[in-house]
């Protein structure tokens, strides 16, 4: 009983800190002059809080396992959406492929160039270069 009741803590903290990153995110959309999807920001505030270590990861992960085992079943709904759009999206068949194209050159060269930058060229020292004689 013991261990049913903390693997039922573990999942409701999870959901609440997920949800509380989720429902942030929506609020900071609302009040910015732009559009950028609630979600979005609410997974930037949940990468945030774990990348600075101020959630532990064990907290959200069995939520997260949850998410990600069911994940397939998630995108049921947005398929069957897409699928009443049909007539839509036949109509802008080409600017829609011509968008992914641009978008994704762009995005291939801006993390080619930003690689670049962060990386820099490395020279490689031989082992006979690094030997003192």
């Amino acid at each position: 009983m013991r261990n049913s009741l903390i693997a039922l803590w573990q999942y409701l903290r999870a959901f609440i800190l997920i949800y509380i990153c989720l429902y942030a995110g929506i609020a900071i959309s609302s009040l910015l002059p732009i559009t950028i999807p609630g979600s979005i920001i609410g997974m930037l505030i949940l990468f945030v809080l774990l990348s600075l270590q101020i959630v532990p990861a064990k907290w959200v992960k069995p939520g997260c396992q949850i998410l990600i085992r069911n994940m397939a079943l998630l995108f049921v709904p947005i398929g069957v959406g897409v699928m009443q759009y049909v007539d839509v999206i036949k109509q802008q068949f080409g600017p829609v492929v011509v968008s992914c194209f641009i978008s994704t050159l762009v995005v291939l060269v801006v993390v080619s160039w930003s690689s670049q930058l962060m990386h820099g060229e490395r020279k490689v020292v031989s082992e006979r270069e690094g030997e003192t004689k």
